[in-house]
């Protein structure tokens, strides 16, 4: 299974997703995966606050975001790496315990180090 973008969040529970109006809003998926997704997590101003309020709201569960050229590497229902095409692209676990926690995961770079 691969995807981006919408084609990411489908596999998970839930999602955060623009698809269905002018704002961020939580959707529900496949639930291959468990917990949330956050696509674009970088790449719109708006993804990385509003992913959280959803979060710290409980409107959506802890889950995995990803910055635009970055993806997470599953097998079976764990987490196996994370990987970019772009050097600074990353993947983080976002989880609520009396406040947002972002926990950068370590992200492999697959292009060539110049």
């Amino acid at each position: 299974m691969a995807g981006i973008s919408a084609g990411s969040i489908c596999w998970f529970e839930e999602g955060i997703t623009d698809s269905y109006g002018d704002q961020l809003e939580p959707i529900k998926a496949l639930g291959f995966l468990k917990g949330s997704n956050c696509p674009h997590y970088d790449g719109e101003a708006e993804r990385r606050p509003a992913y959280h309020r959803l979060i710290e709201t409980g409107k959506l569960q802890s889950g995995i975001a990803a910055d635009d050229g970055a993806a997470v590497h599953f097998i079976e229902q764990d987490l196996y790496q994370a990987v970019s095409s772009r050097p600074d692209a990353k993947a983080y676990q976002v989880s609520f315990a009396g406040k947002i926690i972002e926990s950068e995961l370590k992200t492999k770079y697959l292009g060539a180090e110049i």
